[in-house]
């Protein structure tokens, strides 16, 4: 069994916190999707209460009832901008999750290439070795033979 190197145990915590980013990115993405999804929710019921309210200034509303459609289409404008808001925070961490995966990738695509040309180098010297212990035993095999 090979021994472990320096360059193998960095590479292995590369890939660690490489997939430990990935994980927080997909979490970061999924988290915006759904405040997507939410806000878009609020929007339709912003729509369908708009429509509502037109349908029944046609059919002949209340004083009371225009005011309480009012009042409630008001809560759902609030509501929609707070959403925005979230969606636009949950955007913004998405894209720094994003950031930090990527370095985190390109820690450990290093890593794997010095540790390649370290395996690279390695092999060359044990040729090397080799070689010149077989040149020494065809050296040693002829001296014997005269």
């Amino acid at each position: 069994m090979a021994k472990q190197t320096v360059l193998d145990t960095l590479l292995e915590l590369a890939q660690r916190d490489t997939d430990e980013a990935a994980k927080r990115l997909g979490v970061a993405i999924k988290a915006a999707e759904e405040t997507e999804q939410k806000l878009q929710m609020l929007l339709g019921y912003l729509e369908d209460y708009a429509q509502k309210l037109d349908a029944a200034q046609r059919s002949g509303i209340t004083p009371m009832a225009y005011a309480n459609f009012i009042a409630f289409i008001g809560k759902l404008e609030h509501a929609i901008m707070g959403q925005r808001e979230i969606v636009k925070h949950a955007h913004h961490r998405s894209a720094v999750e994003k950031g930090l995966w990527q370095a985190s990738e390109r820690k450990r695509v290093s890593y794997r290439t010095l540790n390649e040309r370290a395996a690279i180098e390695a092999l060359r010297l044990e040729n090397k070795r080799d070689q010149k212990q077989m040149d020494e035993h065809a050296a040693r095999q002829a001296y014997y033979k005269r």
